[in-house]
């Protein structure tokens, strides 16, 4: 593996899971409010987290194109991944 393909992964993978948690706050934080909507249960509380209003931190004005830049981010960092690797390089383990 090249040493740039492996600061490549080392970059990956310390990155993305921090990208990845506003994405999964939001698309948890969504889907349990209709659940819970469905349900008669009113949590709007849910709703401003999904709209990226943290109470002191409100992120609201900004929080979509936040949230397209890490989707970017995350798509293309895998798929840089991907066809680096298809490029010749062999496969590793995951771990």
């Amino acid at each position: 593996m090249s040493r740039h393909h492996h600061l490549f992964r080392r970059v990956h993978r310390s990155l993305v899971p921090l990208a990845a948690v506003p994405l999964l706050l939001t698309s948890l934080s969504g889907s349990l409010y209709g659940a819970l909507s469905a349900q008669g249960i009113e949590a709007f509380w849910l709703m401003k987290l999904h709209t990226g209003n943290f109470g002191l931190l409100n992120l609201q004005p900004w929080y979509s194109s936040i949230l397209a830049l890490l989707t970017l981010f995350v798509i293309g960092s895998g798929l840089g991944l991907l066809l680096g690797r298809r490029r010749g390089t062999p496969a590793s383990p995951p771990f």
